[in-house]
């Protein structure tokens, strides 16, 4: 096992997306485990991890991604503040797991070094090549600044897109699930759905985004962003965040049971 490894705790893995602030605090200390795991072999990791119930909730209800709205902009300019103390309360969570785990880590918030939104978002990502041996780099899904007194949501899933693309020597980028152990042909909660072994953007799967959980974009944009990185990085998958272990297997054999995304 070598190479860099980018990997993005999903939102709905780490929280419970439809309560204000419900952490997960066992599926992060489980997937810290195995990360802590592969940092103490030698492994240089990468982590980007999304908002889950920390962002989304308040940022639908006053509508952070749409920009700045001048009829609800006090109540705006509170919830992104708002937000933002929130992302560092869920990242510190993180941290915290790692640090008992004796991993050292650098939180590096968006809103610290980000401009404007979408897979051409603008910052330095120079900072995230690390040895080793130095602090492993954490950042999320954010609200950024997007031009004079206005703002907007960056999605983890950006941050996979160019870490994952930018960065030397990537060899694995891994996107962590909640809710089903892979991609699936159909919602997970729809009766029959299926996991897919491996999946281009040639293949059609039936998606949904639940625009009452998810303000950026849900599994398509996560797919979207993931076929994009395949046509750069070898390995790129989808894995049930709730069996990290399988994070192992892959890194080993080269195989697991999830979904292993391609270029056309």
């Amino acid at each position: 096992m070598g190479g860099r490894i980018v990997i993005k705790l999903g939102g709905n893995l780490i929280t419970d997306k439809r309560k204000q602030k419900a952490l997960d605090i066992g599926a992060i200390e489980s997937v810290s485990d195995v990360i802590a795991d592969l940092a103490k072999a030698g492994l240089s990791i990468v982590i980007v991890h999304g908002a889950g119930s920390f962002g989304h909730i308040l940022a639908r209800k006053w509508k952070i991604a749409d920009g700045a709205n001048p009829a609800i902009i006090d109540h705006q300019i509170r919830a992104v503040e708002q937000i933002r103390s929130d992302m560092l309360e869920l990242n510190a969570a993180i941290v915290g797991c790692l640090s008992r785990n004796g991993v050292a880590s650098r939180s590096m918030p968006p809103s610290d070094w980000a401009k404007n939104t979408g897979e051409g978002f603008h910052g330095d990502i120079s900072p995230f090549e690390r040895a080793p041996s130095d602090p492993l780099p954490i950042t999320f899904g954010d609200v950024v600044d997007s031009g004079q007194g206005d703002f907007g949501i960056l999605s983890g899933d950006d941050l996979m897109l160019r870490l994952s693309t930018e960065l030397s020597n990537v060899t694995h980028s891994i996107f962590l699930l909640g809710d089903a152990p892979g991609l699936m042909d159909r919602p997970p909660k729809q009766h029959g759905a299926e996991l897919l072994d491996s999946w281009n953007a040639e293949i059609e799967i039936e998606s949904e985004h639940n625009a009452e959980v998810d303000v950026t974009g849900g599994i398509r944009l996560k797919v979207d962003r993931a076929g994009e990185i395949s046509k750069v990085v070898e390995h790129v998958w989808f894995l049930d965040g709730r069996e990290p272990s399988r994070i192992v297997d892959l890194l080993q054999t080269g195989r697991t049971i999830g979904t292993r995304i391609l270029p056309c």
